[in-house]
């Protein structure tokens, strides 16, 4: 199976990461264990979480999809099977958050203990911290990277003048550097990433892997018109989706994927894909079933005729 190189990093990874935000909130540990077996088990390598999920669902603290994750690698076996990022930052209440140095070691310890592992392969600044200087994160993340419990880091959330000022620092203080941003890039929500982000990506060599790929299930063509989208778990944020130039990105999709015989969401992904400094777009399923449009996405190559047209459906 093809593989892309993690931006400057020696790391190699199948160009499609698996989102591990639904493990411990819409998918219970069970069906989180099928979903990560079948992933794996088909070669594919990249899993994606953070410290927060699922902090959001009543009644949670944040930590359990990375406790699941950690269940799943003692059961199976697979950790090493797998490039394994998480993320630090974002507020887990008791004044836990930002990415000083402090809370930056703190908080990989209760990462490493929940995910049951010796090591994250890709540890990621959640978002950008204003109050904390750059080169203390960064002297934080050496630290680690000494010790061998993390061995790339990442970015995500940020603006471009600070992904830019951040890894200027990263040069000037020969501090570890980013080597990938993680930001919301999909047909729809381009505008933010190829305006400001794209060419800083570009200029620093980071592997890029967006988030919300499929816009939050709009994408997929499940939902066909916004009433439908009631009741989802997301329901406020697909529905801003169904104005006149969404519907204009469904109907192209569903063309494409007429011409193509294949699954909108592998088109949407198989878009993303093809588009410069993307190594590798993240997505989440709850079955299995899902799944499989998911992979098809990796082999799947769009003629430049429908990637034009995908193009020209969702500018802005």
């Amino acid at each position: 199976m093809q593989t892309r190189t993690l931006g400057n990093s020696d790391i190699q990874v199948v160009p499609l990461m698996l989102g591990g935000n639904v493990f411990g909130w819409t998918v219970d540990a069970e069906r989180s264990f099928e979903i990560l077996d079948a992933f794996v088990d088909r070669g594919f390598n990249f899993i994606d979480t953070a410290d927060v999920y699922s902090k959001w669902v009543p009644g949670h603290q944040g930590g359990e999809s990375e406790t699941i994750l950690g269940e799943w690698f003692r059961h199976s076996g697979k950790r090493d099977k797998v490039v394994l990022a998480t993320k630090v930052g974002m507020d887990l209440g008791d004044g836990k958050k930002g990415l000083s140095k402090r809370y930056i070691l703190e908080a990989v310890e209760a990462s490493l203990k929940r995910l049951q592992t010796d090591h994250i392969d890709l540890y990621q600044s959640h978002v950008d911290d204003a109050d904390t200087a750059f080169d203390e994160t960064l002297e934080a993340y050496a630290i680690l990277i000494d010790q061998g419990k993390v061995r790339q880091i990442g970015a995500s959330n940020y603006k471009g003048d600070r992904l830019a000022a951040v890894l200027e620092t990263s040069e000037l203080k020969k501090l570890p550097p980013y080597v990938t941003l993680q930001p919301e890039y999909n047909l729809y929500d381009r505008q933010d990433y190829e305006t400001s982000l794209a060419r800083v990506a570009a200029k620093f060599g980071l592997g890029v892997i967006p988030y919300f790929s499929l816009a939050s299930g709009f994408l997929t063509g499940k939902y066909k018109t916004k009433e439908d989208s009631k009741g989802a778990n997301r329901e406020a944020r697909v529905a801003k989706y169904f104005d006149e130039r969404g519907e204009k990105i469904l109907k192209t999709l569903d063309e494409v994927a007429q011409q193509t015989g294949a699954a909108q969401a592998s088109i949407a992904l198989a878009w993303l894909l093809a588009q410069p400094t993307i190594t590798a777009p993240i997505a989440s399923a709850t079955s299995t079933k899902q799944l499989e449009s998911l992979f098809a996405a990796v082999d799947l190559k769009l003629d430049q005729e429908a990637l034009d047209k995908l193009t020209e459906a969702s500018a802005y």
